[in-house]
């Protein structure tokens, strides 16, 4: 799967960027029995409708061309979105200082989702401040998924 992820990045990245855009994310998942591959992106001021549209339809035809997933699949454009997922050491730079939820695979302290303030980022690892003030550091193995959230 992430050499379908790596293949589409590389042919989303100046289609997106030409339309004035940033490449967020890409993903390919199964939902549901369904595949689903989802260019995520982004833009400052935010992504609107027409963008998503335009980078649809510029892609679908690339993709079809460059036939990187054998089965079939539903294709979808979309904004990165208010509560979008950080994965990288940028995106994390970025929103340092931004209220998120940090998910565990495991419970820790009776709890698998903490809520904060991003803090740190240090090779994976994340560190909060709860509203309560308390720094929580969890290290990457702990660390399920990283996303912006609304307070």
């Amino acid at each position: 799967m992430s050499k379908v992820t790596e293949l589409v990045t590389e042919l989303a990245r100046p289609v997106v960027e030409a339309r004035g855009c940033e490449l967020w994310d890409v993903e390919y998942v199964r939902e549901a029995g369904e595949w689903f591959l989802r260019v995520y992106i982004d833009k400052e001021g935010g992504v609107n409708i027409d963008d998503c549209e335009a980078i649809s339809r510029a892609l679908d035809s690339m993709l079809d061309e460059a036939d990187p997933i054998e089965t079939s699949y539903n294709f979808e454009v979309s904004s990165a979105g208010l509560e979008r997922a950080l994965k990288r050491p940028s995106d994390f730079e970025r929103f340092m200082g931004s209220y998120a939820a940090v998910k565990l695979y495991r419970t820790v302290d009776g709890q698998k989702e903490f809520l904060g303030y991003l803090r740190s980022y240090d090779n994976g690892s994340v560190t909060i401040e709860t509203k309560s003030g308390e720094a929580r550091t969890f290290e990457p193995a702990q660390i399920a998924s990283v996303h912006l959230r609304l307070e």
